[in-house]
């Protein structure tokens, strides 16, 4: 029982640590709050977290690729690229002129949540390195289906709490930056900058 709140434990901190960082998910989800839509922000981080659990789940499946084959992963840093300036391009679009499956997209949180974290592509590499060097420093031991699942769990509950956060803290500062433009351009602009700096990262890699 021990070695199960120990995983979950781990689980929790290295995902809420690993989304700290801008990226699609945690961005669009301040957003949302920013624009004072509450209650599609948390149906967008409910996507997130149910995403975050079989995307866990299969890193863990497929980690032994990391200490047998680095190489697996050098595409996903330009998948990566691709992905945020796509991403970017289209905010800045649909924050100026949404057409009505633009417009319903935006307004459906669980679905927009479902599909960029389908599309975020670093999320199985990013569990498949921090579990194989987790295992390697002998910090965790994912030896059977409790374990491996405890951790999962782990992982979805701390991507939900710092989303939590985020909604929280943007829900408060929401009152004076609702009826600004730049608060719909800032996140486009963002990810054209990540996307653009990964592209660079992998055109010199």
């Amino acid at each position: 029982m021990t070695d199960i709140i120990w995983v979950f434990f781990v689980g929790v901190v290295i995902s809420f640590a690993g989304s700290i960082p801008p990226g699609t998910l945690n961005l669009s989800v301040l957003q949302l709050g920013l624009e004072g839509r509450i209650n599609t922000a948390w149906k967008f981080a409910l996507a997130v977290t149910l995403i975050e659990y079989p995307y866990t789940w299969i890193a863990i499946q497929f980690e032994y690729w990391i200490t047998s084959n680095p190489m697996v992963t050098e595409n996903f840093q330009l998948i990566t690229a691709i992905v945020m300036i796509g991403v970017g391009i289209i905010n800045l679009i649909t924050a100026r002129k949404p057409t009505a499956v633009i417009s319903k997209f935006q307004e459906s949180g669980f679905r927009r949540g479902l599909v960029l974290s389908i599309l975020n592509p670093m999320a199985i590499p990013f569990w498949m390195v921090w579990t194989a060097y987790l295992k390697a420093q002998g910090w965790i031991t994912l030896s059977n289906g409790w374990l491996v699942h405890s951790y999962v769990l782990g992982t979805a509950v701390g991507v939900l709490i710092l989303l939590s956060l985020f909604i929280v803290l943007a829900k408060k500062l929401s009152g004076y930056v609702n009826q600004q433009v730049w608060v719909k351009l800032l996140p486009g602009i963002i990810f054209l900058i990540l996307g653009a700096f990964a592209l660079v990262n992998y055109l010199l890699s």
